[in-house]
């Protein structure tokens, strides 16, 4: 099956399985602005609870798999650079669902690659 014609799995139930499992590994996850059910894209805001975020964004490899992208180079970044970008790609598309994640480990929870680009 080409990457073109794999089934995908509705965005709200995804996103529904991301907080469940932040919760239930203790972190608290809350959608912060609802995007659209079935196609949306997420932006997913992990926050340190130490004033640092990383903004986690979706993309796909060469292989045609799901990858994230941290939204900087650098890193984490202050909460208002975070919610700086966040605003702006709200701005650019507003079918995107962003999901916050409060987390003092610092974990994601999701599953796939995370490459360095920014």
């Amino acid at each position: 099956m080409s990457f073109e014609e794999a089934p995908r799995l509705k965005a709200e139930i995804w996103i529904k399985a991301l907080i469940r499992r932040a919760q239930v590994a203790g972190a608290f996850a809350a959608v912060v602005k609802r995007g659209d059910e079935t196609a949306g894209s997420l932006l997913l805001k992990q926050n340190t609870l130490d004033g640092k975020c990383i903004v986690y964004v979706p993309g796909y490899g060469l292989d045609g798999q799901r990858v994230w992208r941290r939204h900087s180079s650098a890193g984490s970044t202050s909460e208002a650079d975070a919610d700086q970008y966040i605003e702006k790609a709200l701005s650019r598309d507003p079918d995107l669902w962003v999901v916050e994640i409060e987390d003092a480990q610092g974990r994601s929870f999701i599953d796939e690659p995370v490459e360095n680009d920014g």
